[in-house]
């Protein structure tokens, strides 16, 4: 029997009506095909002018970790400061300029559990091969042990990392870092300071502003110019090696701002090698170091007697020596002064008896208010933990043996920083200004109520923001002063051609640990502002205990040893500073000036002098009734340089 297999037949109407169906299907399917398709087109489209036709930079966030920024033209470096790691978290500090000082370095600390450890012995000895400072028996030992988690090694680079990445053993583990670093070593470096293992700030700008630079990753900028701070390294570490000090100081400040260029203190440390470093080196004398002025403090002297109105300029005082209990005061033994010096005299020749007279005429009580006003019995407010309070007589010790050693800088100790400070107020027009290691133009650029600079027009002369101490009359009488010392008097080898340098020497003999004086060691100092006819920089180098050489003729004072090494400074900073050498006009800004040594006495004016001289009886009258003590009221003659 024949198996039946043939289809059914279809209709006409029913083929018609499947005939419909497949064309509709055909059509949906080219449908849908057109629309991939145009999807597809746009893509490609879209695709071809993002990277082809009009490709976009890539966003910074986007490279950062991989690229560095592109360089760009930055003269000023007003770019500098947008400099940061993103997996940094401590902030980098930056100088003036945008110079990093320091900087966090991302590193990776390797740690292991030695529970998964099996073979501690070759783990340890592959560690080595990346590792060269490992300890392998201790390593051996730690990872042979029954802890859960022991460190193998911390600050490991990022390549040592991947080396040992690759070697693929269980157990050992990676935690990222980061470290710190100090790009310029011993520049700076009691600015800087340094921090401990765990990235915290242990000394200097970094602990006082530990916790700033952890919340903040922006830079923090300085005031330091590093180029302004090299000079100065150079040649105050110059002069003590070629004096033989056992330490010195240098510092550049804006009188205007407060603003610290450059501040050293030798010996000094790397900041790299913080741990390694000796107490000595650390200590910071710039701020933290006080020292009996000297005569650097008869500007001070001269200045409050002026200023209340107790001297006039034509006034003369007595220069014979002054006995006060078993002690004299007087000058050197070379010094063969007439037996009464003018004001400006007393300055340019440094007289000590004559400066007692001075704040004889001024009297205990106002002597101490103004050294209160001035800042001097106080610790000078610097943006560093390091700053130590003056040294200074309480209140009722102040007899009158205490006003007449202040008054040549003995029976007080000052730490540098504030006798720059003080300094400053005399020529800025009398304000007495805060100094600061801060760059006061980042926080001007912050500070949304200060008024942006239209670029078409000059820079506005800089304002001195501070206290006012002195009259504009007394600061402009005190410039002309400080210039007739380096011109005639004991600062004439600070003198730099075309920069009109005003400054005032200071040697005093150095006080031993013992609480005495040490007979023929000092501290030689020299304190300077330029240009005196318009006063921006002040410079201060100190010398502790500088030995003598033949080209000073066995001398130690100041204006052998310090006073050279101001003018070499200031020599080298001018152009740093964009200020040069004005030879052109010396003639006519010398003569503007110029003061008399001894200034003629305006008729009708009885000036102090031979036979008006109050100082005589008053110190006659007083000196039975006081037993001076003897770290107050000993006399040095090295205190005229």
């Amino acid at each position: 029997m024949q198996e039946n297999n043939s289809e059914p037949k279809l209709s006409k109407r029913e083929k018609k009506k499947q005939y419909n169906k497949m064309d509709k299907t055909r059509a949906r399917l080219l449908i849908a095909a057109c629309g991939f398709c145009a999807l597809y087109g746009a893509v490609a489209f879209k695709l071809s002018l993002a990277t082809i036709l009009m490709p976009l930079a890539p966003q910074k966030n986007q490279i950062a970790p991989q690229v560095p920024a592109i360089p760009k033209s930055d003269p000023k470096g007003v770019m500098s400061g947008d400099f940061s790691l993103p997996q940094i978290k401590r902030a980098s500090i930056i100088d003036r300029n945008g110079q990093i000082l320091a900087i966090s370095l991302p590193v990776a600390q390797v740690y292991a559990n030695p529970l998964e450890i099996i073979e501690p012995t070759v783990v340890a000895n592959k560690l080595k091969e990346i590792l060269p400072s490992l300890d392998v028996n201790k390593t051996i030992e730690r990872l042979s042990s029954r802890k859960q988690f022991i460190y193998v090694a911390r600050d490991i680079s990022p390549q040592q990392e991947v080396a040992i990445n690759n070697l693929g053993i269980p157990g050992l583990y990676f935690e990222a870092g980061e470290r710190r670093r100090y790009p310029l070593g011993r520049l700076a470096s009691h600015i800087m300071g340094s921090v401990d293992i765990d990235d915290h700030g242990i000394a200097g700008i970094e602990k006082f502003f530990n916790e700033r630079l952890m919340e903040n990753r922006h830079p923090l900028r300085l005031s330091i110019d590093t180029h302004v701070q090299t000079v100065v390294q150079e040649e105050v570490e110059a002069a003590k090696n070629k004096f033989q000090a056992e330490a010195a100081c240098g510092i550049v400040m804006d009188v205007h701002t407060g603003e610290i260029l450059a501040m050293i203190s030798l010996p000094d440390y790397d900041s790299n090698q913080f741990s390694k470093s000796s107490p000595n080196s650390q200590f910071n004398r710039a701020t933290n170091g006080m020292y009996e002025p000297g005569s650097t403090f008869k500007l001070q002297n001269v200045a409050m007697a002026l200023e209340l109105g107790v001297v006039r300029i034509w006034d003369r005082f007595a220069t014979a020596p002054i006995r006060v209990g078993r002690f004299t005061i007087k000058d050197l033994k070379t010094d063969h002064f007439p037996p009464y010096l003018s004001l400006p005299e007393v300055m340019a020749y440094s007289s000590n008896p004559a400066s007692a007279h001075i704040a004889l005429d001024v009297g205990a009580e106002r002597q101490r208010e103004w050294m209160q006003r001035m800042g001097f019995t106080a610790r000078v407010p610097i943006e560093l933990p390091e700053a130590g309070r003056p040294i200074v007589p309480a209140a009722k010790n102040w007899g009158i043996s205490t006003v007449m050693t202040i008054a040549f800088g003995h029976g007080i100790a000052e730490s540098p920083l504030a006798i720059v400070r003080g300094t400053a107020a005399t020529v800025n027009g009398g304000v007495l200004v805060k100094p600061t290691l801060l760059s006061l133009q980042d926080i001007s650029n912050n500070d949304p109520s200060v008024q942006p600079q239209d670029p078409n027009l000059p820079p506005p002369k800089p304002q001195a923001q501070g206290e006012r101490v002195l009259s504009e009359k007394t600061s402009s009488l005190l410039r002309k002063i400080l210039r007739l010392d380096v011109t005639k008097g004991t600062g004439r080898n600070a003198e730099v051609p075309g920069y009109f340098v005003g400054g005032k020497t200071g040697t005093s003999e150095k006080v031993s640990k013992s609480g005495g004086y040490l007979k023929h060691v000092n501290v030689s100092a020299f304190t300077a502002v330029f240009p005196m006819n318009d006063p921006k920089y002040a410079v201060y180098v100190m010398l502790d205990s500088p030995k003598p050489t033949k080209e000073t003729h066995g001398w130690t004072t100041a204006g052998w040893n310090a006073a050279p090494a101001v003018s070499k400074i200031i020599g080298r900073i001018g152009p740093i500073l964009n200020l040069f050498p004005n030879t052109k006009d010396a003639a006519t800004i010398d003569a503007q000036m110029a003061i008399p040594l001894r200034p003629p006495v305006p008729k009708g004016i009885r000036a102090l002098g031979p036979g008006n001289d109050p100082g005589d009886p008053r110190l006659n009258r007083q000196q039975s009734n006081e037993k001076p003590k003897k770290k107050t009221t000993v006399t040095t003659s090295s205190t005229r340089q």
